[in-house]
């Protein structure tokens, strides 16, 4: 009966048997299953983001500036404004006049062509009467023909002519006529001061005009010029008194 082994015996022999290597292919494959799931350790990758070196410029300037002294200003000055300049009028030298002639007449005639030749009548050059002890004729600072004063410095008669005006200059206009004349003045004002007096008219045979300018005794220099001006006639070309 030994020398024999019943069914029943292999049967129990064959699942323990069965039972040993299923619960050791088990546990071999419970104790190797960590080492497959070490794969997320390759998620170091982050540390290769760290590449761009340049971006530790700009923490250590703001870790600089967050280290400043508290008694350091940080902030820009402010421009300073500059001085306003000042505008300062040149006086214009006094013109050298010529001499005054001995034994000179009591009246002289400054005759001239007139500066709206298209509104006069041609053939006619304009003519004042002056007197030599006070106005000398002679040419002005930019070298148009004038009478000049001889005792009032800077006060001038000159020819002129329409023209346009500073934006910060005003006009007042006013009339002057006599039995024979009339001229527009027009009174020249820059920030309220007088500046100078504009005459343009005629005797209707020739239209022209002066300007009268000054620097000091204005009201006397306009009066002796007003003086000069009510004089104005026409003359034929071939009467004017040629001037020097």
């Amino acid at each position: 009966m030994d020398a024999k082994v019943s069914p029943m015996f292999r049967r129990i022999l064959f699942i323990l048997v069965l039972s040993l290597l299923i619960t050791s292919c088990g546990g071999a494959a419970a104790t190797q299953a960590p080492a497959a799931t070490e794969a997320p350790a390759a998620t170091e990758a982050p540390a290769a983001t760290e590449a761009p070196a340049f971006p530790l410029v700009a923490d250590t300037q703001s870790a600089e500036a967050q280290n400043l002294p508290d008694n350091t200003e940080t902030s820009t000055p402010a421009p300073t404004n500059a001085p306003a300049v000042t505008q300062t009028e040149t006086e214009l030298p006094p013109l050298e006049l010529p001499t005054e002639a001995m034994n000179a007449p009591a009246k002289m005639v400054w005759d001239g062509a007139p500066t709206y030749p298209g509104d006069s009548t041609p053939g006619y050059a304009f003519r004042v009467t002056y007197d030599p002890d006070l106005w000398a004729v002679t040419s002005d600072q930019f070298g148009f023909p004038s009478l000049a004063h001889r005792t009032i410095s800077n006060c001038i008669i000159s020819v002129t002519s329409g023209r346009g005006m500073p934006a910060n200059i005003a006009i007042e206009h006013d009339v002057l006529y006599t039995d024979h004349i009339t001229f527009d003045v027009g009174i020249a004002y820059e920030n309220g001061v007088k500046k100078f007096v504009t005459y343009t008219g005629g005797d209707g045979t020739v239209i022209t005009a002066f300007e009268v300018s000054f620097q000091d005794q204005v009201d006397a220099c306009i009066a002796d010029a007003v003086t000069v001006l009510a004089t104005l006639q026409s003359v034929p070309v071939s009467q004017a008194t040629p001037q020097p």
